[in-house]
């Protein structure tokens, strides 16, 4: 199959409520398949979160204006570790440089790594091990570095 002819397919897809295509030929097989509800499974960069989604007042607030908060870019499962044995990748309190693995996230048997958009210190684990998480959902609190 060419370049061209799968490119064509790709592009009939875009406008149509198709969400998966199987297509063989000549011994080649080819599946395109579309989420509509994931923009992409690519990592979404954290973003410092506006006051007016912060909880709490005083200096708590200003506290938490500060905090950058790193998000599950996918549903699946949460794991601390890369295997039940091995310790955390990281615990609250620990520091952490910016592409460091912070945990898992288990979809469809697959490991994704989820890393740290920036360096500072994990203040806060909002998941707990083996929970389900949603896609976009908060998974860290971090307080970057100066």
């Amino acid at each position: 199959m060419e370049l061209d002819e799968i490119k064509n397919l790709i592009e009939l897809l875009k406008d149509t409520d198709i969400t998966e295509l199987h297509v063989e030929r000549e011994g080649s097989k080819l599946k395109i398949k579309r989420e509509k509800f994931l923009p992409s499974f690519a990592v979404t960069p954290s973003v410092e979160r506006p006051a007016a989604e912060i909880k709490g007042t005083g200096e708590e607030a200003v506290e938490e204006q500060k905090l950058v908060t790193i998000t599950s870019p996918i549903v699946g499962i949460f794991h601390k570790s890369p295997s039940p044995e091995a310790p955390p990748f990281v615990e609250a309190g620990s520091s952490v440089r910016k592409g460091q693995v912070l945990c898992i996230v288990e979809a469809m048997k697959l490991m994704n790594e989820i890393e740290s958009d920036t360096d500072g210190i994990v203040s806060k684990i909002l998941i707990e091990n083996g929970q389900p998480v949603e896609y976009g959902e908060p998974l860290f609190l971090i307080e970057p570095s100066s």
